[in-house]
């Protein structure tokens, strides 16, 4: 069953977020745009690459008016511990959820079972706590942040513009499309 247009179901899970332990729940991602995004273990090959490059690109993120949350099921002290270790993870300053409990992955149906790790998961939430975005890729395949960026850009935009769709490869200030009985069979 696709997770797309349903609520974040509720979760409380501790977080390691600037220095300090945090509670984090399904009402943090209200009001806003969040970005949650999954991925295997901590201390990994593929996983510091993506993560650094959401830092990268999170002052970018944080213009569009969205919160990014990593998420692994490790705990939120094995992230302090690979935070305080590793040059890339350093950086961070947006929210790493720990999942040991697997509800969050579960909840995003992103848990491998036999593995007890997450998938690379991740979802676009809008300010309603909806999920208006996902993509699941293999754990070698690793994510773009700037394909992430123009995917929230064209979220929001449906979003302010009600009527109006987004075409392939559209970029912010590009054409957009309004589906109508004209339109049929002209595209």
């Amino acid at each position: 069953m696709s997770l797309i247009g349903t609520e974040v179901k509720p979760f409380t899970a501790e977080a390691y977020h600037n220095g300090k332990f945090i509670t984090v729940t399904e009402q943090d991602f209200k009001g806003k745009w969040s970005v949650v995004c999954f991925y295997p273990a901590d201390f990994t090959f593929v996983c510091p690459t993506e993560l650094e490059d959401l830092q990268n690109n999170y002052e970018k993120l944080k213009e569009l008016g969205a919160e990014v949350y990593s998420v692994s099921t490790d705990t939120h002290y094995t992230h302090k511990a690979w935070h305080d270790t590793s040059e890339a993870i350093k950086k961070i300053t947006y929210i790493m959820i720990g999942d040991p409990s697997h509800t969050l992955s579960r909840n995003f149906d992103v848990l491998n079972e036999e593995t007890g790790l997450a998938d690379r998961g991740t979802f676009i939430i809008d300010p309603d706590g909806v999920i208006q975005y996902v993509e699941i890729s293999a754990g070698n395949i690793g994510r773009n942040a700037d394909i992430l960026i123009d995917k929230i850009k064209a979220a929001q935009y449906v979003r302010n513009h009600p009527g109006e769709v987004c075409p392939a490869k559209w970029k912010e200030g590009g054409q957009t499309l309004k589906p109508s009985i004209d339109l049929v069979g002209k595209i």
